[in-house]
């Protein structure tokens, strides 16, 4: 199974998206909550009010249908019949709306008035239930032994049959063992709840929708600025790289250069002297002349420069001292042949390090040293240079100081090749580089990583020799 790999912008494009998604949830979760339980408690508040006022409303409606009969009931005797006959008929006539009637239950659950169920009067409904299993009429009963109060439960509707909620309020004939209430629906108190828990939710959903719309704008925007800089960022590097390609090939063709130019200056002249002192001794013996010999000794002197001369442009190249017995020695003889070749007092110490340097980092300080010291002859005028090589606990420092009369134009452009080089190799190393320079002298100083130094080779003699 193939691996899932990310670009760099794909990477860019998760770090910037990802807290934005995460920080919008969290924002659209809390408001949904915040939204959700301010509108239930206003639903609530809603609820109870509408209710409180049907309430009172079946309390009016009781206290007046009472105040309407209160001289038959209040000047009766426990069993005037008459009395409970004539305040009987007043309570079936009052009947309001669409659904709303008086009713009277006796002590024991005998129905004696329902004028819009007609069907329950004169029969026990002392077991009567609803659908969530309330006792509806022992509640009506109970209530009006505690004197009066409000039962909610679910009754059949006069005009369909079917269940709905409903609030009774329910007093007390004490005399006369009655509980006698009225009550009302309240199914338009639940639908009004109902669409506005409907009105929220929409609210709510309506939110989220803006905040997606917002945080999918957010994204686009991230995207498109990404996209934007990536391409910009593109081009810099591809400008960058061309320019880059032309300098590794300028370097190249200024290398090529100098080879050539050592090659003819050097052994291409000292080899046409080893070809005249061959002819010219090949025809001295020719003719038995006794200076044959000197003329051959000369030229065997020419063809030891010539052999000495392409061992240093192959040193130049690639010290093989480097490869072979490391960094330290490499430039140690770096800096003899310097010394020897400019006259310029050069010295050169180091500190033996455990930890030995890997081949990139050993090539990039050995050319650093390298470059260092052709700036030192060329441009520096300096009496002296001094090179430091040593490890530490950060990894290894190179450092190269001279007294010379510094590098005044290091930052103007189109100056600093060879420095811009040494910058090039530490940072493809990780390393730092920098460079302090006065009137008085230049210190140049190149930084390796821990990560190129290696494990030190256990029991070799030659590590504790040669550090590097």
């Amino acid at each position: 199974m193939p691996r899932l790999r990310i670009s760099y912008g794909q990477k860019l494009f998760l770090l910037a998206s990802l807290p934005l998604i995460l920080a919008v949830t969290a924002i659209a979760a809390l408001v949904a909550v915040q939204a959700r339980t301010l509108a239930d408690r206003e639903i609530r508040g809603l609820e109870t009010q509408l209710i409180e006022a049907k309430k009172r409303e079946l309390q009016n409606y009781v206290t007046q249908a009472r105040n309407g009969f209160y001289f038959i009931y209040g000047s009766a005797a426990p069993d005037d019949e008459a009395a409970k006959q004539q305040v009987m008929q007043i309570l079936a006539a009052m009947i309001y709306g669409d659904e709303g009637f008086f009713f009277v239950y006796d002590y024991d659950g005998q129905n004696l008035v329902s004028p819009r169920q007609t069907d329950l009067i004169n029969t026990n409904q002392w077991d009567l239930a609803d659908s969530e299993g309330t006792r509806v009429v022992q509640e009506f009963i109970f209530t009006a032994r505690q004197g009066a109060g409000y039962v909610e439960h679910l009754w059949p509707k006069p005009s369909t049959g079917e269940e709905a909620r409903m609030i009774t309020y329910v007093t007390s004939f004490p005399s006369w063992r009655w509980a006698v209430g009225t009550g009302v629906f309240i199914d338009d108190v639940l639908d009004t709840v109902a669409t506005a828990r409907a009105e929220v939710e929409a609210r709510v959903q309506r939110t989220f929708l803006w905040i997606g719309a917002i945080t999918l704008s957010a994204l686009l925007l991230v995207f498109l600025s990404g996209l934007f800089i990536n391409i910009r960022e593109r081009r810099l590097a591809d400008a960058k790289l061309k320019e880059l390609t032309q300098r590794v090939l300028d370097a190249q063709e200024e290398e090529r250069g100098r080879v050539a130019r050592e090659l003819h200056d050097g052994i291409s002249q000292i080899l046409v002297g080893v070809k005249y002192a061959l002819d010219i001794a090949r025809r001295r013996l020719a003719n038995g002349d006794p200076r044959a010999q000197d003329t051959l000794e000369k030229g065997a002197d020419n063809l030891g420069k010539a052999i000495t001369e392409v061992r240093r442009i192959s040193r130049d190249l690639r010290p093989g001292v480097l490869d072979d017995l490391g960094l330290g020695p490499a430039i140690k003889s770096l800096t003899d042949d310097f010394r020897t070749r400019t006259g310029i007092d050069t010295r050169f110490e180091t500190v033996v390090f455990r930890n030995r340097l890997d081949q990139d980092a050993k090539i990039a300080l050995y050319r650093i040293a390298q470059e260092a010291l052709t700036n030192v002859e060329r441009h520096s005028g300096a009496t002296r240079v001094s090179l430091d090589l040593r490890g530490h606990r950060a990894g290894a420092t190179l450092r190269i100081t001279d007294n010379g009369q510094g590098i005044p134009d290091q930052n103007r452009p189109g100056k600093g090749i060879g420095l811009r080089n040494m910058q090039e190799r530490m940072d493809q190393l990780g390393g730092t580089f920098r460079v302090l320079s006065s009137r008085t002298g230049t210190v140049i100083e190149a930084q390796v990583p821990l990560t190129h130094l290696l494990p030190p080779e256990e029991g070799s003699p030659r590590q504790a020799r040669h550090p590097a």
